[in-house]
């Protein structure tokens, strides 16, 4: 048993909120191709900072600033590979040093995240899939990035906001490639209660992850909050025996071009909703762009009612 299969174990529990949204709700312009991977860089105390505040909000899980940091994307700010890479391991340390500097007596557990392929093209690939490239470019781009991470120890990886099935696939051919055996979860961004952005049945990605003995859970994120009850029934309907998470975002559509959040959203997640996430079988909830560390105080206030 690991520290994330005993979490699970345990019961309802929260996870983290929205990284990038709170740096600039706390004043720093993520503009550019990096987004928050660019504070890695420029100011690392401000993203330990934030880590922080969700383990101290009651955060069980804290997810790394490595969501959007690759070799590629920092090469276009001229940074070489060595420099990249010690980047992408500092994300991870940055979160260990904030977790252990954190109040509070109930589990904290680092997780790397792995963003999708199309986040590193900065122009919201990740929220549509279908990116025309190949399997095998899919499958090296998540090997180079999984190999950085796994060296620098996280307790399990987060595997996030995929938009499609074919690239889930490439994640699992990855996983299989370094041979890891980190606890993981694989989660999906979905347009709608029944299906990932790329359009495909929510079925057919919970398919995908029960292949993979690599997985240990499956995920909903980045999915505006009113889907989320459709989609846990069929996943739950799917595969009963799979452990799931969900981390929905604010409810904002993100424009790509400007790079900013559309339209009206929540700044907390409803408790009655939340309540009946765990009642159906959910283990962990937490929150995705556009919610802050007071989401997640009322996450964790739910689980432990």
């Amino acid at each position: 048993m690991t520290a994330f299969d005993d979490l699970l174990a345990a019961g309802p529990a929260a996870i983290d909120g929205g990284l990038a949204s709170e740096l600039e709700a706390r004043g720093h312009d993520l503009t550019g191709i990096l987004w928050s991977a660019r504070l890695l860089r420029d100011d690392p105390d401000a993203i330990r900072d934030v880590h922080r505040s969700y383990y101290e909000a009651g955060a069980t899980v804290g997810i790394s600033a490595s969501y959007q940091a690759s070799r590629s994307g920092f090469a276009r700010q001229g940074l070489d590979a060595t420099d990249a890479d010690r980047l992408l391991a500092l994300s991870v340390k940055l979160l260990r040093e904030a977790r252990d500097a954190s109040i509070g007596d109930h589990p904290m557990l680092v997780a790397a995240s792995v963003g999708p392929y199309g986040a590193t093209l900065h122009d919201g690939s990740e929220y549509r899939g279908h990116y025309g490239v190949p399997h095998a470019r899919l499958v090296d781009f998540h090997v180079e990035r999984l190999r950085v991470l796994l060296d620098a120890e996280p307790d399990l990886l987060a595997i996030e906001t995929v938009p499609d099935v074919a690239e889930a696939w490439a994640l699992i051919a990855a996983l299989d490639e370094v041979g890891s055996d980190v606890p993981a979860w694989l989660s999906f961004s979905c347009a709608d209660d029944s299906t990932t952005c790329a359009g495909q049945p929510i079925e057919d990605a919970v398919a995908v992850v029960a292949s993979s003995s690599r997985l240990s859970a499956i995920g909903v994120n980045c999915t505006k909050p009113e889907h989320v009850g459709g989609l846990v029934a069929r996943i739950r309907a799917s595969a009963p025996q799979l452990p799931l998470v969900v981390y929905p975002n604010a409810g904002r559509v993100w424009d790509g071009e400007a790079s900013i959040w559309l339209g009206d959203g929540t700044d907390v997640l409803p408790d009655p909703a939340v309540r009946s996430w765990f009642d159906a079988g959910v283990g962990l909830v937490g929150g995705c762009c556009g919610l802050g560390p007071a989401a997640i105080e009322r996450v964790a206030a739910v689980a432990a009612s």
